[in-house]
């Protein structure tokens, strides 16, 4: 069941990167998410812990990553 959601998850964020239309901040937020919750995923499921919290942990701090990276190519 949670190689099923991981698969799922992962294959929803492969297609929302898909978008053309966002700026340069929302792209970077999006690929930042994607890569924590992938890599929260995968470490919680390795360690022995909820892969689902790991990835919403590993997503939140992604998401936070991409802004802060896009804020210091801006200055």
């Amino acid at each position: 069941m949670q190689r099923l959601a991981v698969v799922a998850m992962t294959t929803l964020m492969i297609g929302l990167t898909a978008c053309s239309n966002m700026s340069a901040k929302e792209q970077r937020m999006l690929s930042g998410g994607a890569i924590g919750a992938a890599g929260g995923a995968v470490v919680s499921g390795v360690t022995g812990g909820s892969m689902v919290g790991g990835a919403l942990v590993g997503g939140a701090v992604g998401t936070g990553a991409g802004y802060l990276y896009h804020r210091s190519q801006k200055h």
